[in-house]
């Protein structure tokens, strides 16, 4: 950030008073631009025994299957995020049924907040999407999923549904998970 959104005035990195951490700040105007983490909701859709994936039509991981899932927006709920997600992406309404993995990834600054819920008719690819897909869990393409916070969802889920319940999972996922994930390339 180099100038200030309130006041057009240039902004520096600095720590303000009374503050443990660095801020935007701006000296014209008094303005600290504090930035936090962005939310990610979306749906664990199931069908039967069948799980609702998504082949990525945009970067990152374009061409990757995923959970249909995005950045929240102002104004509405987690729920209604994960829900309008999961419209967009895969032409489907849901019933949801609760939150089913928090997942914080603090070196990027997001935090993961899935839902389990019940397809409900039918689905089609989205814009974001190549194509949409159900699948048994013999079927995952487990070497094609596009994020970590993925991956782990999905095997908390099938443990789960051997086990018969679905408890909350709460987790993180480090910069150094992530290198493992996909690398270091």
């Amino acid at each position: 950030m180099n100038y200030c959104s309130h006041c057009a005035q240039p902004v520096r990195f600095a720590i303000p008073e009374g503050d443990d951490r660095p801020r935007y700040v701006c000296d014209a105007c008094g303005t600290i631009h504090y930035q936090n983490p962005r939310i990610v909701a979306g749906t664990l859709p199931v069908s039967g025994s069948r799980v609702l994936l998504c082949r990525r039509a945009i970067a990152p991981r374009l061409g990757f299957w995923t959970l249909p899932a995005g950045f929240m927006e102002n104004a509405e709920t987690t729920v209604e995020a994960a829900a309008r997600e999961t419209l967009e992406e895969a032409c489907a309404e849901v019933r949801i049924h609760g939150l089913y993995t928090l997942i914080n990834l603090p070196h990027i600054d997001q935090v993961y907040m899935m839902f389990r819920a019940d397809l409900e008719g039918s689905f089609d690819a989205g814009a974001e999407s190549l194509e949409v897909a159900l699948f048994e869990e013999h079927e995952i393409p487990w070497d094609e999923l596009a994020f970590p916070t993925i991956e782990r969802t999905l095997r908390h889920f099938f443990q789960d549904r051997r086990e018969g319940a679905y408890p909350l999972h709460i987790s993180d996922i480090t910069a150094e998970d992530r290198e493992r994930y996909f690398g270091s390339a």
